[in-house]
């Protein structure tokens, strides 16, 4: 018996709300899809005994089962446009909530930084104050070892500023990520940080790539959390596009987040992330290769002189 359940966070509630929705919706779909289908049978046997001038009885009875089956086809539309729009709420959710937990994720690792930062503090405190108490503990007053103490007094006063500057600039810059403001700051106003392993995106053609040990496939038109190893490569070849990308929102709304719009996963459209990227990577050595040889001939082939530090071609 289990005392203690994980509580899910918004990303997987809103994953399995989704899903859960989705179900409902190709349940609807396939009951309006019969319905349909008994709506055209009852039109043609309507039609047919009238036709045919069938008794008064009979056409009332075809009329009514046609009414009856009209009014079911009618309901199931309407009941199938409000899931549709619970659905798109929904992904619009499901896609803020990813992008707030990669916010937190990197305002996580931001704050880590400054308490790392402020647990170094007392360790650099205690080795200037050795410092400071070696000179001031001498038996024989030097005029450079005052010095020596002096400047170490001013350098721990100065480290200290800085270290509290740069605490308070680190958690506001974690508050301001977390609440998805954090562009407001001016480039190179803050120091580089460490970027996540992964980011999610949305996929615009079928994708392959190797996550550790195992190969990992996604269709056309889902989201998924690619290693940042790989998003360059695939957003340089358009493969992807970052979720607040407007077309991606406009692309949720007509194929779902996880391929519900019915593109096929086939085989010979699936594009290797892995294999761009080793394509990328020779091109560039054999750019390098063919640069390093003109050089080398250049060397070989032209008088050389001195210039500022460099051997140069000589000019005629």
């Amino acid at each position: 018996m289990a005392f203690f359940t994980r509580e899910l966070g918004p990303v997987e509630r809103f994953t399995s709300a989704l899903r859960s929705k989705q179900a409902e919706r190709k349940k609807l779909a396939d009951q309006l899809t019969r319905v349909e289908s008994q709506l055209a049978d009852s039109r043609n046997t309507a039609a047919r005994l009238a036709m045919a001038g069938a008794g008064n009885a009979r056409l009332e009875r075809a009329e009514a089962k046609l009414r009856m089956v009209e009014d079911r086809a009618k309901m199931l539309r309407a009941s199938l446009a409000e899931i549709e729009g619970q659905i798109n709420a929904t992904e619009r959710a499901l896609t803020e909530a990813m992008a707030q937990q990669e916010r937190d994720s990197l305002a996580q690792s931001i704050e880590s930084l400054a308490v790392a930062i402020d647990r170094a503090v007392p360790e650099f405190v205690s080795g200037t104050a050795a410092l400071i108490n070696a000179v001031a503990s001498g038996t024989i007053t030097a005029m450079e070892a005052s010095r020596f103490s002096n400047s170490i007094t001013e350098v721990r006063q100065e480290v200290l500023a800085a270290a509290d500057l740069v605490c308070w600039e680190l958690r506001t810059l974690a508050a301001q990520t977390r609440a998805g403001n954090a562009n407001v700051a001016p480039p190179g106003a803050w120091p580089q940080l460490p970027q996540l392993d992964r980011q999610w995106v949305y996929t615009l053609n079928p994708l392959q790539w190797q996550d550790g040990t195992e190969i990992r496939r996604s269709p056309a038109f889902a989201v998924v959390e690619l290693p940042r190893s790989l998003l360059e490569v695939a957003l340089r070849h358009k493969h992807v596009d970052h979720l607040n990308a407007r077309r991606v929102q406009t692309l949720m709304h007509v194929h779902g987040s996880d391929n519900q719009g019915g593109v096929p996963l086939e085989e010979s459209a699936i594009i290797d992330l892995d294999a761009l990227l080793r394509d990328e990577l020779s091109e560039v050595s054999e750019v390098r290769l063919e640069a390093d040889v003109a050089w080398r001939w250049l060397q070989h082939t032209l008088p050389m002189r001195m210039f500022a530090g460099n051997w140069v071609p000589m000019k005629d």
